[in-house]
């Protein structure tokens, strides 16, 4: 699967659980170690945990295992890593402290997802 196609199944299995305010942002030209961040926002560690474990039963149906996985059973922000598309899940408060969306944002590269 295509770094592109991955990051809008990723989208769309986050949007499946009520994620809000997601994001694929484009990193191909920033950097080496993918070509897309998703992130998304839950509305408590409960959900930032839901979010993740649904990430990961949705594409290990398309026979895809994520290579790392960091925080999610903290529920604040939880890292999936799946190579080209490495997804981001974070409660409120921690995607307002470190808006990743706007330290990668160069301009055109930030697309917000809709259904």
């Amino acid at each position: 699967m295509e770094g592109k196609e991955l990051a809008l199944a990723v989208c769309k299995a986050l949007s499946d659980k009520k994620a809000h305010d997601i994001v694929t942002v484009n990193v191909a030209d920033q950097t080496v170690m993918c070509s897309y961040f998703v992130i998304a926002s839950g509305t408590s560690t409960t959900q930032v945990r839901a979010l993740g474990d649904h990430v990961e039963e949705e594409l290990e149906k398309q026979g895809l295992t994520a290579v790392r996985k960091e925080g999610l059973r903290e529920g604040r922000w939880g890292v999936l890593d799946y190579g080209d598309v490495i997804v981001h899940i974070f409660n409120d408060e921690s995607r307002l402290f470190y808006y990743l969306e706007r330290l990668w944002d160069s301009g055109r590269n930030v697309e917000h997802y809709k259904d």
